[in-house]
């Protein structure tokens, strides 16, 4: 009986030991918190969204979205200037299209030169 009792003050002693740590651990988070200014998310919040994967807010996604959008343009207009060809099933850069726009940017470089030294 003797044994029997002091499994079962171990037993409370260690709950109550754990409900105190448990204590003093949730009021370190909330000084800290709040002393860092930390917003700690709940769950939902956490769960990525499909349209907003990175977790901004409001007026910051809006601002991302345009960026991307802007950037999805200037890519667009990049990629619609460089020749290419469709050569076995595939599509390739035109050598022959970029050599002959070399050639031709420098001859206009040429020219620009000779006629400056002409004026």
């Amino acid at each position: 009986m003797g044994s029997e009792m002091s499994w079962l003050f171990l037993s409370a002693l260690s709950f109550s030991l754990f409900g105190l740590m448990v204590f003093l651990f949730s009021r370190f988070l909330r000084h800290m918190k709040k002393e860092q200014n930390f917003e700690i998310e709940s769950l939902k919040d956490t769960l990525i969204d499909r349209d907003n994967p990175v977790g901004l807010r409001g007026e910051e996604l809006e601002k991302l979205k345009q960026q991307q959008a802007e950037a999805q343009r200037h890519l667009r207009e990049v990629i619609s200037k460089i020749p290419v060809i469709q050569k076995d099933g595939r599509f390739q850069i035109d050598e022959e299209e970029l050599r002959l726009r070399r050639e031709a940017s420098q001859s206009n470089g040429a020219q620009g030169a000779v006629q400056a030294d002409n004026d």
